[in-house]
Parts: C-alpha cells; structure tokens; sequence
C-alpha cells in the first residue's frame, strides 16, 4: 500500500530479544566440548581512583507514578477488500486511528500504543478479548493515464476518472496476545536478573514514544525519528540530504528509568524538482549528460508527486523513449469526434499540450517516468514531478559525501545540550495518554553524574626517555622512537602521481635519521610506464611488480607506493593483495598533499611498526609491572567483523581478530582475517576443525604465534574485547564465540582451559557525557560507572581520548566474564593505559589498541578481494578459494605470506 503522507517508517519495531544458545554442531566431538556454561556477570562494585568530575549526561530521569500499570498487548490483522492482508506500516497507522475515530465507545476510550505493524497496547484491558472491525478510508487515487493525475497508459485503454478520492474498506481484528506488568521495570531497577517482561515493558514505551513522532509525520529509523524541516536539512551533495533528528529510547540505570535522548543525522533524496535531483546525483550540468539507465536504477521504487494534480505515485521504471516520441492508446469520448469506446494513440508530449494545456519545456526530448504497473504502464513527464520529503537513501555515502556530513552535522557541546534540552521541552512527551495513564513523567533536565579523571599513563621512548602526554597527546620533537629499524634495500614506486619522488625519499631519511631510523638511499625510484594508466587496476599492478623484478637483484625489504588518489584508490587493494599476499613484501601507501616534519613522523610511525619496530612502550609494560598480566602468560584479543556497504548483501563479511604476541608486552600484535557469509556478526572460523582432524581457525594461529614468541610460554588468561555486538548479541558472544575459543584451546592438546575476561566495547550508543561547569569536552581518562550505567550488569563510559571537535563519544565498555578477577580500578586503568598503546599515532584513541588493530586488518584485506569477481571453481588458498556457507558460496582471503603474518602490516 501507498501512503498518501510524507512520513515513511524506515524499519520495523526495536530489534528482537536474543536468540536461545545454539546448539552444539554436529562436527564437535563430544570429549571436546567443555561443560563450563558462562553467563553475564554482574557488577562487583566501583572504581575509585582518578580526580573526581562533576558531569552531565543526556539522560533525563523517569518518574512511574503508576508502578502497579500492566499493559495488554493485542495482536492486530488488518485485510482489505480482497482479503489480503495489508503490511504497510503507514496505512496501518491510519486504519489503526481511524478504528479509534469510529468505535471509541466500544474500546471504552482506551488509548492506543501501536507499533505501525501486528502490535497494539493499552494500559489495562479492553472491554472484551476480541474485536472485529470495519472502517473506511478515502485515500487519494492513482490512475493511469487519462485520470486526474495525467499520465500515459501504452498499454491499452483507459477511462477518464470524474473522481479525485477512491474509498477503500478494510477489515480489522484485535485480539487478546499477553499481559506485560510495568512492576516487571522497577524490578530490574533494583538489581533483580533482567526478565522478557521488564524488556518488554520498556520496548512498549519505546514504541509509544515511535507513535508520537509517526503522528507528527516524522521519518522513523529504529528508535530514531526525522521531522520535515528545511532548518534541519543539510546538503552532501549528490542529491543526498542529511536531516537532523533525535534518538530516544527507555533505559533502565543505577539512577532510575531514563529516557536517552540523542541528536540523530539519517540521509534522505534531496526534496524538490526530480530533474534537479538526477543532475546532482550523476553530478552533471545539463540533462543531455545524464546516464539514464543509471537513474533508472537510482529512481526505482522512489516516490514523486505531481505539481500540475498534488498528486502521489511510485516509479517503477523509465520509458523507453522520449516524451515527444513515446505512445500510448487513449480512449476518446463522442464529443471529441469519435465513436463511444474508439481509441487514439497520442504522444505523452501532445497529451499534455492538447488535454491538460501544459507546454512542457524541457522534458520533451527526455525519457518519463513510469508510476504504473508492470503490465499497464504509466507515464509522466520529468519536469512535472517532484520529490516527496522524508525518503531515505540507504546507499553507501561516498568519501567527500562523508567528510561534508561530518563537517556540517557536528555540534559543540553547549549547542547539543541546547538542542536536547529544547527538544524535551518542545515535545511534551508527558502529554501522551498512554504514558499519563502509567502515571510517567520525564524530567526537562540532563542527569547529573559524577565521574572521575584517571591518571594518565607514562610512555617510554628511545633512549629509556619518559614521555608524559597532556590532554591525551605527545609527540617525538626530539625524542627518538623506542626500538627503531633499520631499512637497507627499498624502493619507490609512482603510480602516476604528480610527486617529486627523489624529494620525498631524500626527506624520509633525513626525518628518519633524527628518529632514529637508519634508512639507506633506495635501491631505485620507478615510475609507472605511461601506456598503462588507462588499464585496469590489476594489470597496472602486475606490470608495476615486472619493473621491480626487473631492476632489484632481489626483493627488497619494503616498498614506498605513492598513489594518484588520497582516498578510495582502485589500485590500493591489488597492490596490498600482490604485495602482502604473493610477495610478501611490507609496503607504505602515501598521496601527500604537503610534505612536512609532521607528516613525515606520521609516515615513519606505521613504517617503524610494519616492518616490526616499536615506537613507544607504556611505561608499566617497558619494566615489566602490567597489574595481573606481568606475573601471568596473558594474550589479549580484539575482535571485529567489518560488513559490505547498506544494501550490498552479495559481499562477504571480513571478520578479522589481533593477538598479543612477545609477552609480557601488551602493545605488539598480529592479525588473522577471514571471510564469512554477508552480514554474519558471529565470527565462524574461530575454530575450524578440517576432515583430516587439523585446526585451521584463527585462534589457533594466534596461540601458537603467542608460544613461539614468548619463550614457549602458553597463556594461562586470556583478555578478548569484542567490538559491534548489541547487548541482545552478549549470550551469543559467550555462547558461540568464547565456546570456539576453548576448543580451539583445548585442540591443541591442552586440559586446563585459560582463565577469560570477556569485554565488549560499544561506540555506536547515544550517551554522552558533558562538563557540568566547562563548555569543553570531558578530558581525556574521565570515566563513569555509576548512575547512568546498567542496575545489574558490569558496564561502564571511558572517554580516553581528547575531543578536539563536536561532542566527544565515550565507548562504552560491558564486561561479561571477569575469571582473571580485576578489581574496577584494575580494569579501567588497564583499559584507559591499552588507549595509549596505539602505533600509528601519538595521541589516545578513543577505544581500545587491538579493536583498532582488528578494524584496520579487517578493512586492509577486505580490500584484497574488492576488486575481484567470486570464481567459478576453487584454487588454492593463495589465490582465494571459495567456500560453502549454508550453501552460500562465500569467497576466501589469500592468505599473507609467511614473510609478512607476524607483522604489523594493518599500521
């Protein structure tokens, strides 16, 4: 069903609860599998040392004057004429409403929560457990040509229509579903085991607060809603707009219910005439230029209203030909000289000359749109058509498209709290009958929340130096790195970039030289042979690796590649792939714009750190004092799973995993990435026992890269932080994941299973934290775990970083096994100290080193099979073979040569 509105649902009610623990597989020998069953660990206590904060967060207190309330659910069927059961979640709302409009007496003036699809709630029950409805809508009609909206029908004749609106009846049934107690809330509160009931208490709410803004005609996106208001609108470029809206969402705290209310950015086609939409989408100047079988593709499914009828129509497709020659049969009446039922063929141009008095003026020579069906279609000229607000584009936004968003949508904050504070204001949610009946009021206010400063960490550089960075930063002004390398045959490759190369090489070794990095004058400079410029990526490669074979006695030790582009580089993933992967050989990718002191140390950090150097140590770690991890063979993990672009679901996921290697250090790592099946956040090859009774997972490589580099030692405890799960995703972590690891443990021969501490880190949640007396952001080390944080699990906020622009986001750490047994303190210095360990550059990061590792390894070799289609038959792994997965098939990554596995190579 169409909706006649402008407001559109973009996705369905917030996400499932989590899914029971899976069952064991059936390749799992029972002897392997360990009987020790983890669940989520709660909080055991707070931490204590740092200089305390006064802070604000964008949590605004809950108040339930009504705790004994319990909501009724009932589900909802609505069919139309013909029986069919209707799922648009738009016209459910207004058949939802207007069921309320017309037998409000016989729900006893019950308000509804409705949730736009199966759903509906009210605060105690209706009159009876069954209802059965019907209603009528007058919904605007969409004809095909000849009707009011003055379209074309090629297809076959049609009749004028004398009706603007068309009436349809719809068929409503209510029934009783289940009973939800709003005491289930104050329960959790207090610390009780969180049950489906409270869950589902709080998602009711949530959906109340949906209902609001859907009556306001606001776009919703999950728990996310988006007003029709140019003052929040935001040009990219491209023809996509960003809107500004708000999150809002129920969340149970130490301090209480809150309601979590964020600023929120979604993107959206940009509203207005459709012909200036497809010049900035395919960013050409004039109509002539553009590529219409692209638009065809970009318009599918977009929906437009008509300016000479306000009338609205989806497109399903493009005509064939243009305006002036497109034809379709209309049927005539006797007053225009033709016999009852006689059909004519008319041009879509000459009909809406002759029958509507409209003289197109440019679109005469362009394609229509098509707004029919697949059988009848229905055209309308270009230059009569707009686009409907509020319609949102999924695709992925390109690099400058991102930049700009970025630089448009950030807000200090000062401006945040101002536009948080005036939404709460503004919106009124305690007006809303549903929650007045729970007796809930919200305050206007932001939660106040005490935090505290942790000491920042002492840094060791070369000459045993101490380093003590301010505000989250340092830098090596005369300051050598720590353990550097040395580089004795290199080369230089250009990739036809406007680069002095001999320049760049003689300053790399000067910089070099005073950080203490020995480099020797490259072997050779190549430039690429100009007749391949315009070849593929692959072949531009390949015959750039031929040179190199061609004038270097042998491999050399590392390659400098300067690149025509600083982003997104066709080049950039077969370079890695045939360099990493075939040769083995580390190499640095540079584009400089300006070559200068700082970004030549830039450049030599990831250098340094590739070809297996270290630039700076904690200074706990450099005499061996790590709290719980000096005494005790430790490895430490970070996870991640890095996805295709929205709407790309044929691209395998790369799921990639960072070991800690060289113990008791806790600042080197190695990386080991697969693939998996599109989407798939669950890592799958953790463990991966072959037919012939071997191991081929990733965690096995990393224990044993552990053992051979730390003196035959095998660790005893091992840390793993996880990165992009949601809290309905924790038991799966536990159940799936951590159970791989141990058998991947337990594999290689060994009986007594490592002692776990598994940790999640979330960036992508709606808490912020604010000074309560400062307009700046909070300073770097300020963490919070009281108030704001879970009433029963062990969570908490770290800012480690420094915010130089817009509002800092704080990650968001849940610790869901502790059997190490850190105190608070411990863990959160640990965490705090594992900010400053990062490689690639000298300022605290915002989330912990190996999530970073893991993300960069991830993205580096995602980009090995980017440019490459999936094969029909399997090769070696070398080359990237193909796996089934459930029967899809699922390409593998080449895997990295041996010269190059143990090193840092995602620097």
């Amino acid at each position: 069903m169409e909706k006649s509105g402008g407001s559109e649902e973009a996705s369905g009610p917030p996400p499932p609860l989590p899914p029971p623990p899976p069952t064991i597989p059936p390749n799992v020998k029972p002897e392997r599998v360990t009987a020790t069953k983890y669940t989520i660990t709660s909080r055991r206590g707070v931490g204590t040392t740092g200089r305390p904060i006064q802070l604000l967060s964008n949590h605004f207190k809950v108040h339930v004057d009504n705790p004994d309330a319990v909501f009724y659910q009932y589900s909802v069927s609505i069919t139309g004429e013909e029986k069919r059961v209707v799922e648009g979640r738009g016209i459910g709302r207004k058949v939802i409403d207007r069921v309320y409009q017309t037998y409000a007496s016989e729900l006893a003036g019950k308000r509804f929560g409705y949730d736009g699809e199966k759903s509906l709630y009210t605060v105690g029950p209706l009159p009876q457990n069954k209802f059965e409805f019907q209603v009528v809508l007058d919904e605007v009609a969409k004809r095909d040509i000849g009707s009011p909206g003055g379209s074309g029908s090629p297809s076959g004749p049609s009749k004028r229509s004398k009706r603007t609106f068309q009436s349809k009846t719809f068929n409503v049934d209510i029934s009783y579903s289940a009973k939800i107690p709003l005491k289930s809330v104050a329960l959790a509160l207090r610390g009780a085991d969180v049950d489906v009931n409270a869950q589902d208490a709080l998602r009711v709410l949530d959906i109340v607060l949906r209902q609001q803004a859907a009556n306001r005609g606001c776009l919703l996106v999950r728990q996310s809603f988006f007003h029709d208001d140019t003052r929040n609108f935001t040009s990219v470029g491209g023809g996509v707009t960003g809107v500004r809206g708000f999150h809002s969402s129920f969340r149970p705290t130490q301090g209480g219910l809150s309601l979590n209310m964020d600023v929120s950015t979604t993107m959206i086609l940009t509203p207005g005439p459709l012909i200036d939409f497809l010049l900035a989408n395919q960013n050409v100047r004039e109509a002539r230029y553009i590529d219409w079988v692209k638009a065809k593709r970009m318009l599918k499914n977009v929906r437009i209203k008509t300016m000479h009828r306000n009338m609205e129509f989806k497109i399903i497709g493009l005509s064939e030909k243009p305006c002036n020659q497109q034809y379709f049969s209309m049927r005539v009446k006797n007053g225009d000289g033709a016999s009852e039922g006689q059909t004519v063929d008319i041009t879509v141009y000459d009909y809406f000359a002759r029958h509507c008095g409209i003289e197109l003026k440019y679109s005469a020579y362009l394609p229509c749109v098509d707004v029919g069906k697949p059988k009848r279609p229905n055209y309308l000229p270009l230059e009569l058509c707009t686009l409907i607000s509020l319609q949102r584009y999924t695709k992925a936004l390109s690099s400058t498209q991102r930049a700009s968003l970025v630089e448009k949508s950030r807000q200090k904050p000062q401006e945040r709290i101002r536009t948080l504070t005036d939404a709460m204001t503004n919106y009124k949610y305690d007006d809303d009958p549903v929650l007045a009946e729970c007796g809930i009021s919200i305050e206007k206010q932001l939660a106040q929340v005490e935090g505290r400063i942790l000491e920042t960490p002492k840094l060791k550089v070369g000459n045993s130096d101490d380093c003590i960075p301010r505000n989250g930063r340092w830098n090596f002004n005369n300051k050598k790195l720590l353990n550097p390398t040395q580089i004795d045959r290199w080369v230089v490759v250009n990739f036809s970039a406007r680069c002095d190369t001999s320049h760049i090489s003689r300053e790399l070794i000067n910089c070099g030289r005073t950080k203490g990095i020995i480099i020797q004058r490259p072997y050779t400079l190549i430039e690429e042979d100009s007749q391949f410029r315009r070849a593929s990526p692959v072949v531009r490669v390949e015959k750039m690796f031929e040179q190199i074979q061609a004038k270097l006695p042998g491999a050399p030790e590392f390659i400098l590649c300067v690149l025509p582009e600083r982003k997104n580089s066709e080049i950039y993933g077969p370079w890695k792939k045939r360099s990493l992967s075939d040769f083995g050989i580390v190499t640095q990718c540079i584009s400089p714009a300006k070559v200068n002191d700082q970004y030549l140390t830039n450049l030599l950090l990831k250098i340094n750190s590739k070809l297996g150097g270290i630039n700076s140590l904690l200074a706990i770690e450099h005499s061996s004092r790590v709290p719980l991890i000096n005494d005790t063979p430790t490895l430490i993990l970070g996870m991640d799973v890095s996805h295709g672009s929205p709407g790309r679901s044929d691209v395998p996921s790369v799921a990639a995993v960072v070991g800690s290697r060289s113990w008791p250090l806790i600042s080197r790592y190695r990386a080991s990435v697969r693939t998996q099946s599109p989407k798939v956040e669950m890592i799958d090859a953790l463990y991966k026992p072959l037919e012939d009774g071997s191991d081929d997972g990733i965690i096995r490589e990393l224990l044993v890269d552990f053992f051979q580099t730390s003196k035959g030692r095998k660790p005893t405890q091992i840390i793993v932080f996880r990165d992009g799960v949601s809290e309905s995703q924790f038991n799966q972590v536990l159940n799936i994941e951590l159970d791989q690891i141990i058998k991947a443990y337990q594999h290689l021969g060994e009986e007594n299973i490592p002692k776990f501490t598994v940790i999640v880190a979330q960036k992508n949640h709606h808490t912020k934290l604010f000074q309560a007396s400062s307009p700046d952001n909070v300073p770097p080390g300020t963490v919070v775990d009281t108030k704001i944080v879970h009433p029963r699990n062990y969570d908490f906020y770290m800012c480690a970083h420094a915010g130089m622009i817009g509002t800092s986001r704080p990650a968001h750490y849940h610790v869901l096994v502790d059997e190490i047994g850190f105190s608070p303190d411990q863990l959160q210095n640990l965490i705090h100290s594992l900010s400053y360990v990062y490689q690639r550059s000298t300022t605290a990061i915002s989330i912990v080193a190996p999530i970073c590792y893991a993300h960069l390894a991830a993205q580096q070799m995602g980009q090995f099979i980017k440019f490459e289609d999936i094969p029909e038959a399997s090769s070696s792994p070398r080359s990237g073979s193909v796996t089934n997965v459930g029967g899809v098939p699922v390409q593998e990554l080449p895997r990295l040569h041996e010269n190059v596995q143990g090193s840092m190579f995602f620097c």
